[in-house]
């Protein structure tokens, strides 16, 4: 029993992390009905900002808890501010110029993007696996049987608490906000939007823009949870947020959310019961039973076509 607990709070962390990739991915499908596969590459580059602003502001070598808490901070507003425009620049350069164009001009670009991330921080940053060492320490011990310990660390307390508020202020903003009603027309009929005088142009450069932030808060979370990162994180964490999305229901927020957390679990519970080998065929073949019955997901809508 203990080691299922600590299995599931290991989940729990993993697909918090996959659940604000994801719903990058389902907010851009859900306004122009393309995906975003340069997203990855945008939570990896969030990864190095975050290490590198780290090592500029000296963070490590700080003894006081407040400075760390205040320096952390700064750390992640201003990861989400330059991911943010790394967002704006990929929708500008890859998306918006090939608008009007048949549908897999945007997404060739888009992969074409995402590989010239990649070798960008390869060749700017080095191809070796950067450590960082361990900054927020500390936890709780929930239970105890036989020298085994199920332990609640407090980064995984604050990715939690981090992801629901952050889920909780966006699921706001979409439904109570002018940005999110124009969000929400524009994902119905984008021509009919531009017609009522909404910006559909500014609407869907500012979803990049949220989605980049999230995807900037994961990489943040990511770098102080497991401490390692390299150029090739956003291909791997990329696709399975991908899958996340879909399995949760393409342009669904919640679905989003879910698919992470559910891929997050069966990786985990799959790694500690079976070959670890094997985690990644595991959350794929989920994904496919759960699209043999459900095609638009667990939470998303059927499409309807426009005649």
């Amino acid at each position: 029993m203990e080691y299922f607990v600590q299995q599931l709070i290991n989940g729990i962390t993993t697909g918090s992390i996959y659940g604000l990739i994801a719903i990058g991915y389902t907010m851009v499908y859900g306004i122009i009905g393309m995906i975003n596969f340069a997203h990855g590459e945008i939570f990896m580059l969030s990864t190095f900002i975050a290490l590198i602003v780290i090592t500029a502001l000296g963070i490590l070598g700080m003894s006081s808890v407040a400075l760390i808490i205040f320096a952390l901070l700064l750390v992640l507003v201003v990861a989400m501010v330059l991911t943010a425009v790394w967002g704006w620049a990929v929708e500008r350069i890859a998306y918006r110029p090939l608008r009007g164009s048949f549908r897999l001009a945007p997404l060739i670009t888009a992969i074409g993007m995402s590989i010239v991330l990649q070798n960008f921080v390869q060749i700017t940053q080095g191809a070796r696996v950067k450590p960082l060492q361990p900054i927020v320490s500390g936890g709780y011990t929930l239970m105890e049987k036989d020298g085994f310990q199920v332990a609640l660390s407090n980064m995984q307390i604050i990715i939690v608490v981090l992801t629901v508020g952050l889920m909780t202020a966006f699921s706001l903003i979409i439904a109570r906000t002018p940005l999110g009603r124009a969000q929400r027309a524009c994902e119905q009929d984008r021509r009919m939007a531009s017609l009522l005088g909404i910006n559909v142009d500014r609407t869907i450069s500012l979803t990049f823009v949220m989605g980049a932030m999230l995807a900037a808060v994961a990489g943040v979370m990511y770098l102080l949870n497991y401490g390692v990162i390299d150029f090739y994180i956003g291909f791997v964490a990329g696709v399975k947020a991908f899958t996340a999305a879909v399995l949760g229901g393409i342009g669904s927020l919640p679905g989003a959310m879910l698919g992470g957390l559910l891929i997050g679990l069966i990786e985990t519970f799959w790694s500690a019961y079976f070959s670890v080998e094997y985690k990644d065929v595991a959350a794929f073949s989920i994904l496919a039973i759960v699209l043999i019955f459900l095609p638009s997901g667990l939470l998303g809508k059927p499409e309807v076509e426009k005649v």
